[in-house]
């Protein structure tokens, strides 16, 4: 064949290498859109017409002016990976981006320059290097760069077919970058979206809810789905200061262990480490030094990273928005500002419905106090003020004067209508609670069945007939003082419950289970030995030792004698001009009556007594019917022994309606209904005549 022949024969031979291979790497480009899976298409074309042991890619990070190794093939070990990066002046790569030509480096061992490169090149036998420049008419990439154990491997007549390989390598990279970049960018609008319609959700709930279990339910159901992760809930803090309750929990698939209502300690919680430092708090593993409750919680139900971002308002911190992810790592830090603006929006939303509750509960309470009020001041009388100058009454007011001051609870001991109530009010006003309500409870006249849920009160459907809410009376003393009248009578099963309150100021009401924390000061009565209760066990040792602070022994009406004449004079002024009689003189045979007379009712028995005189006169001479005082005198409790006496008969008479009603006080089957007198009443003449509360 002629010389010229074989030449356009080995042309055209030539000619038609090349164009199979750039329609392969067309097809390769075609084929994928993920720059990974298209060099390692691309390696296998490449190698039918380049000499290669590496294939690189190394592209231009303009954000950061890094030159970054996006791919790499590799048929021997090399300490290059990718997502590696080089400085600008280091790199073989952003050498030839910038002059915009091909470059050999024939032997790494001579090479002077890119000395980082080159020392780990030489390290793992790579003697020849050939590095074309990435480009499209719109902007420089980088370099793809073949490297070759063998020295000398690549010369310059290599350049013109892999520039052209290049070319069409810059156009798929170029390609390949901007379907990812489109792709992040949809993914960036989409959770724009989401976030955006979240922080709309969020000002919708801060303008139209003051409901705050629909607050509960709405926020982290709203947070949870925009974030995609696995659990969301907001924690508030307790009154005790000590635990934060979760509220509205919202998990994916859980197990029972993260629930509603659980409580989690402020100490070494993640939770409470944002909640104290008043900043956000993230964990990409679980940590090992959490309280022993966070450990459960994470292990039991799979979390392995959690954000937890404080709800501050102003210098108030209500609480802490919390997520949790059972994969690691699951939070960013734009994740976290993000977050930052919502909690900022829950704020606003919490602040005001907890504003309004307490507002709402303050105005109930109200409501309730005054109710409260009205009741007593139209069911009994009250004394204004002490009345009597005696020593034996002078001591116990400078005792009084004493200890009203403080908040120490204070025990009235004495007979029964010596003015222990009467007292009591003088403690509460002397102290500095006496802005507050006084609130009195008379525990000898309330069944033992209702006695806790005045108490404490009740949730609606507590029990049968429970058709709504109750306030006990320990909340509506709140910040004011609490009267526990005959405290001998609380019932033994009901005494721990009342001895909680009392050490811890907490308590739940019945059917509830919310723990409610009041100020209340206890002032406690009553006319029992409670010292011999306790020896009979019939009262607790460590209620009497707490009720036992600071006690007041009240005199009788018989050892202050000289206080009955102001009693009687105060009394009789009182009914005069109650019932409108012109009543205004006490005559000295009536007075000199009265004070003789010892009283065993006490105070109680003398204004009634005199009540009764008021009635029964009809101008302005008191008249007190002195003959019952005359017949009383005559039955003293020594002088019933003969069974013929009206005190032994009354006795008597009681007993055997006792046994008939089974000893039953009150109801309506009760011995009180059966003998047609009023159930306190009834305890009080059992008491008088010697009748235990059940049969001996």
């Amino acid at each position: 064949m002629p010389l010229g022949a074989l030449v356009a024969e080995v042309t055209r031979r030539a000619t038609q290498a090349r164009g199979h291979l750039l329609w392969e790497i067309s097809r390769a480009i075609a084929s994928h859109s993920n720059l990974t899976e298209l060099f390692q298409a691309l390696a296998t074309t490449l190698h039918s017409v380049v000499t290669f042991d590496y294939l690189s890619v190394v592209l231009h990070d303009s954000s950061r002016d890094v030159m970054r190794m996006h791919v790499l093939q590799s048929a021997i070990s090399l300490p290059l990976q990718a997502g590696m990066e080089f400085a600008i002046d280091e790199s073989l790569a952003a050498f030839v981006m910038r002059s915009g030509k091909p470059m050999i480096i024939a032997d790494t061992h001579e090479e002077t320059r890119f000395a980082k490169l080159m020392k780990l090149l030489v390290e793992h036998d790579v003697r020849s290097i050939c590095s074309v420049p990435l480009a499209t008419p719109r902007r420089s990439l980088g370099a793809l760069s073949f490297g070759s154990s063998d020295r000398r491997a690549y010369v310059e007549d290599d350049f013109e077919v892999l520039q052209v390989v290049a070319d069409q390598v810059a156009v798929a990279v170029e390609n390949a970058l901007n379907f990812e970049a489109v792709q992040k960018l949809r993914e960036k609008l989409g959770r724009e979206r989401d976030r955006l319609k979240l922080l709309l959700d969020i000002n919708n709930a801060v303008v139209s809810s003051l409901d705050l279990p629909g607050l509960f339910r709405a926020i982290p159901t709203s947070v949870r789905q925009a974030m995609q992760c696995d659990a969301a809930s907001l924690a508030l803090p307790e009154a005790n200061n000590r635990d934060l309750r979760l509220h509205g929990v919202d998990i994916r698939d859980g197990r029972g262990v993260l629930r509603e209502e659980m409580a989690i300690p402020i100490s070494g919680s993640s939770s409470g480490i944002a909640f104290d430092s008043g900043k956000p708090f993230t964990f990409g593993k679980p940590p090992d030094n959490s309280s022993q409750i966070s450990l459960q919680t994470n292990a039991g139900e799979g979390f392995n990273s959690g954000c937890f971002i404080p709800i501050i308002r102003g210098d108030r911190k209500l609480g802490v928005l919390l997520l949790l992810d059972r994969r690691e790592n699951a939070f960013s830090v734009q994740d976290v500002e993000f977050l930052g603006q919502i909690a900022g929006q829950v704020a606003i939303a919490l602040e005001n419905a907890l504003n309004y509750q307490e507002l709402s509960e303050s105005r109930e309470r109200l409501v309730k106090e005054r109710l409260y009020l009205l009741n007593e001041i139209r069911s009994e009388h009250r004394f204004d003020e002490v009345v009597g100058s005696s020593p034996a009454l002078k001591a116990v007011l400078t005792q009084i004067e004493t200890v009203a001051p403080t908040d120490s609870t204070v025990l009235l001991e004495g007979e029964t209508g010596t003015g222990k109530e009467v007292i009591a009010r003088t403690v509460h006003n002397l102290s500095s609670r006496r802005d507050h309500t006084f609130v009195k409870v008379n525990c000898a006249a309330i069944p033992s069945g209702l006695l806790e849920s005045e108490l404490f009160g009740h949730e609606r459907g507590a029990f049968t007939g429970a058709l709504t809410q109750k306030i006990g009376r320990f909340e509506l003393a709140h910040k004011g003082t609490l009267f526990l009248d005959e405290i001998g009578d609380m019932p033994l099963e009901l005494q721990p419950k009342l001895l909680r309150v009392l050490q811890e100021q907490e308590f739940e009401r019945l059917g509830g289970t919310r723990s409610i924390r009041v100020d209340v000061r206890i002032v406690a009565a009553t006319n029992r030995d409670l010292s011999k209760m306790v020896e009979e066990r019939l009262f607790r040792a460590d209620l009497y030792y707490r009720f036992r602070v600071f006690p007041v022994t009240l005199p009788t009406l018989r050892e202050r004698r000289e206080d009955i004449p102001a009693l009687v004079r105060y009394f009789a002024s009182k009914y005069a001009e109650r019932m409108k009689k012109p009543v205004k003189t006490i005559p000295s045979t009536a007075m000199d009556a009265l004070v003789r007379y010892d009283w065993p009712g006490n105070i109680r028995e003398l204004q009634n007594f005199i009540e009764r005189a008021v009635i029964l006169s009809s101008d302005e001479v008191l008249r007190p019917p002195l003959s019952e005082l005359t017949n009383q005198m005559k039955l003293t409790p020594h002088e019933n022994g003969n069974g013929n006496s009206l005190q032994h008969a009354e006795r008597e008479h009681i007993v055997r309606v006792l046994k008939d009603a089974d000893w039953v006080l009150g109801g309506d089957q009760g011995a009180a209904v059966k003998l047609g007198i009023p159930r306190t009443t009834l305890i009080y003449k059992m008491r008088r005549l010697g009748i235990p509360r059940q049969p001996v």
